[in-house]
Order: C-alpha cells, then structure tokens, then sequence
C-alpha cells in the first residue's frame, strides 16, 4: 500500500506514513489562473493499493480529492481507500427551506472507492449518502487519553448541549465525571441553559465536542461553568474548524487552552488520529 496525501492532510498524511512504515506517493497539485484545480501524481502507482487521505474543509479539497481519485483509476491502481477526516458537508443534511438541497447527499455521491473512512462526522445519517462502503470512525477517546496526561484538578467532563451528550458521555463516563447543558425554553425568546446535574466548584472543566467552528455552544457553556464556581477551562474538539476570531473568543472568555485533533490542521492540533487510522487500517491488511 501507499499513501497520496491530499493537500489539506500533509501532515496527517505524514504520521500515518510513518506508523504504518509505507511510502507517500509524489502528486503535483496547483491551480491556473482562472481559478481551476489540477493534480498530477508523479509516480507509476498500477495494481498498488492506495490510502488517499484528504480533509474537505472548502470546495477546492473537494475538487482535489476527486481528481486524486479519478487519477487513481486512470492508473488502475488496486483498491482504493478514502480517509476524509474531516467531512465538511456533513451539516447541511437535510432540507430546512423549501428549494434547498440536501447538499451532503449530493457530495457524498461524488466520492467513489473500494472503501471510505470518515471520522466523527456531524450527522451519521449523511453515512447513508455514500454509495460505496463506508465507516465512521471514532476519536473522541483519544482526546480523552489527552485527558488522562494531564494533571487537572477533580477534572468534570461536559458536553456543551444534547446533541453531543451520547458521544461524550460514551468516551469519558469511565474515568471521569459528565455532565452536559440543559436547555430549557421560558419563552418563545428566552432559553436558559446550565448544567444537568453535577456541582463544579473548584473543578476543572473540560468541554468536549465533535466540531468547534463559531464556538458559541462553547462560549455559552464556559460562562456559566465560570458563574457556578469552576476552575480552569479547556476546550477539547475532533475537528477545529475555528472560523475567523472563534479561537481568540475562547481565549478571551477565560478558556484557559483549546486543543484538538489533526483532523484539520490548526496550532490546536496537539492529539493526531494517526494511530487510529493505522490500527484500523491493520485490521484490512
């Protein structure tokens, strides 16, 4: 096997080369002057298996991940494996206005292998999109093993609402205390939120999520973590999507580090999916 690193995963496409001791394919990417996308890979790749490992955080990852792997069939290659460890239409999969579509079904679509991997995706139910097999992949317990390094003060594990309470709680409930947000609706404009159940003063706490991208939930649940009497605050996520000002926000809420996996690579990355990835990949070959 070989890896074809796409160009939004250099470096994750690095440490999976390394733990698993196989080469990275030489590819060219650029783009001409009227803005279109171009990949070339430089080496004689026929009848090799390949992992193409690539994160689609804009429409031009998207594009190269496609030409990545209609070069791989041009080169009849032997399987082909997708890693897309970040999949980022995941949150537009379903209709909320009519004349929309169903934007994740439609990418989904587009990717075609022997077998796609996803990590952690927003709505499992965009899995039913791929029209090739496909696995979603855990790493919320490696953030937990980050967790586990560290020298927090009677740490609380929280979920910041509902929706990311099943996953967090499955991840942390073994080693440490979980709470996650309540909403609870006064009025037709009026929600107020705080935590289910635990007492955090003069805890630690840590935030732990799939995806920070504006950080509001985020936001929301330090200040009120803060207001009932918590200790430092971290903010942990699978994938920093982190748009404009969001990390300096955290920061300036008084939280006190953000770290996350490299998913999508962000000076936040400190905890790779890489051993995941081999481990998974080990079960296969």
């Amino acid at each position: 096997m070989k890896i074809i690193g796409g160009i939004s995963s250099q470096s994750l496409s690095k440490r999976i080369s390394d733990k698993l001791d196989i080469p990275i394919v030489a590819i060219e990417y650029k783009t001409f002057p009227d803005g279109e996308k171009y990949c070339r890979i430089l080496e004689d790749i026929e009848g090799e298996d390949v992992l193409v490992v690539q994160s689609i955080s804009s429409d031009s990852d998207l594009i190269y991940l496609l030409e990545i792997i209609d070069a791989c069939k041009n080169l009849e290659v032997g399987k082909k494996i997708v890693l897309i460890p970040y999949f980022g239409y995941a949150r537009q999969d379903k209709i909320f206005e009519i004349g929309e579509p169903i934007s994740a079904r439609v990418i989904a679509g587009l990717i075609k292998a022997d077998k796609i991997y996803t990590v952690n995706i927003h709505s499992r139910s965009v899995l039913n999109f791929f029209g090739s097999p496909v696995d979603d992949l855990n790493a919320m317990p490696l953030l937990v093993d980050h967790i586990k390094d560290t020298s927090l003060t009677d740490p609380v594990v929280v979920a910041p609402d509902e929706g990311s309470a099943d996953t967090v709680f499955n991840a942390a409930s073994n080693y440490y205390d979980f709470d996650y947000m309540e909403k609870t609706r006064i009025s037709s404009d009026k929600v107020v939120i705080k935590p289910k159940k635990l007492d955090v003063r003069g805890r630690d706490i840590v935030i732990m999520d799939d995806m920070i991208s504006t950080g509001g939930t985020v936001l929301e649940t330090a200040k009120m973590m803060k207001e009932n009497g918590a200790n430092d605050i971290y903010a942990l996520c699978v994938h920093p999507v982190l748009v404009r000002d969001t990390l300096l926000r955290l920061y300036a809420a008084g939280i006190k580090e953000v770290i996350s996996t490299d998913t999508i690579e962000k000076i936040t990355s400190r905890v790779s999916i890489a051993p995941m990835i081999t481990e998974k990949l080990k079960t296969m070959f």
